[in-house]
């Protein structure tokens, strides 16, 4: 069995972070309309960044215990 990359340096890092980010930016209003959907914007912009960060987090746990 060959050892695990380096965080980091796989593609789950990166294509994980770029949702987190872009659902932070969802979240914190900077691209806020004037009707009333802004709130479910941000409701759904922190869920994304939630949910990819969990997401990360679940998949290297299963790298690392070699499941």
């Amino acid at each position: 069995m060959t050892e695990p990359k380096v965080g980091w340096k796989t593609s789950e890092f990166w294509l994980s972070a770029v949702a987190i980010l872009l659902g932070l930016v969802m979240a914190s209003g900077i691209m806020e309309s004037v009707d009333e959907t802004s709130i479910w914007a941000r409701i759904v912009g922190g869920a994304i960044a939630a949910l990819a960060a969990l997401g990360y987090n679940a998949a290297r746990a299963k790298v690392k215990t070699g499941e």
